[in-house]
């Protein structure tokens, strides 16, 4: 990796790195380009197939409502710096509204930005969903009525009648929104999914995470997405169902991973009884 480092510093002329995190997926610097602060990612081995995307739907997005990509190749990016705090920061302050309003206008830019056919090598909302369908295979096989099978039932029938199909953010959370002194708010780190611009808000519903108290209320779940649904034109069935389906999604991502699937299994517990999908 510090080969790595010496090796972009000196092909993308970069200058006084300082190392801003170290994840399972990449280690990220702040570097000088051009006299402007910027960030290096170099990815890992577990990030280069993930982050591939990432870039593709970034180029697509082209800086409207998300950061820019600078320079890219399969084991780095080049990316603007977004130097402000995200948008956790607005929800411990009790703007929670505040924070899901920003989050509608930027959806909107970002999903309308791009509307000529998608890079083929997005990843598809159905493939998107494997994880929940595998799972829900299984259960029933087992004879189970689970709530993975019920969630399974509800994502095929949404992605069955997918409309307003855009390229999309993927992962919108609270803390992949970060605000810029220079541009307003960004989002960053795009997974880059193709389907129905609702999922980007239904993901949106299960966040900030690690606030259980705050998430896990059904008059809040519901009061943000009347937000979402009435500033960006959406069904709020379709909402809600994307929600529920997500959010077992999500369940399923933490049990292949071996984590605890409960905050993500209590969210849809909550917004089960309010879907009529």
């Amino acid at each position: 990796m510090t080969q790595d480092l010496h090796y972009y510093l000196k092909t993308w002329r970069l200058s006084e790195p300082k190392l801003l995190a170290d994840t399972l997926t990449s280690k990220i610097y702040a570097v000088t380009y051009n006299h402007n602060k910027v960030v290096l990612k170099l990815f890992k081995p577990l990030g280069e197939k993930d982050e591939k995307n990432g870039a593709i739907a970034l180029r697509c997005f082209n800086g409207h409502g998300a950061v820019k990509l600078l320079e890219y190749d399969a084991r780095a990016h080049l990316l603007e710096y977004a130097d402000g705090d995200d948008l956790v920061a607005l929800v411990k302050k009790g703007e929670d509204e505040k924070a899901t309003s920003i989050i509608a206008e930027l959806l909107k830019k970002l999903h309308s930005v791009y509307t000529a056919t998608p890079p083929k090598e997005l990843i598809s909302l159905e493939n998107w969903f494997v994880s929940l369908f595998r799972k829900a295979e299984r259960d029933a096989v087992k004879g189970l009525h689970s709530i993975f099978v019920r969630a399974a039932g509800v994502a095929k029938w949404l992605l069955k009648s997918q409309n307003d199909v855009r390229i999309l953010h993927g992962d919108i959370h609270h803390e992949n929104i970060r605000f810029s002194a220079e541009r307003g708010w960004l989002a960053i780190d795009p997974k880059g999914v193709v389907g129905e611009r609702t999922y980007d808000a239904a993901n949106t519903l299960c966040n900030p995470w690690n606030m259980e108290s705050l998430v896990e209320d059904e008059e809040r779940l519901l009061r943000n997405a009347t937000i979402l649904a009435e500033k960006l034109n959406l069904d709020p069935v379709r909402l809600l169902g994307f929600t529920f389906a997500h959010a077992c999604l999500s369940a399923c991502w933490s049990l292949e991973d071996g984590d605890d699937p409960t905050h993500a299994l209590n969210i849809a517990t909550i917004i089960e009884p309010h879907i009529a999908c």
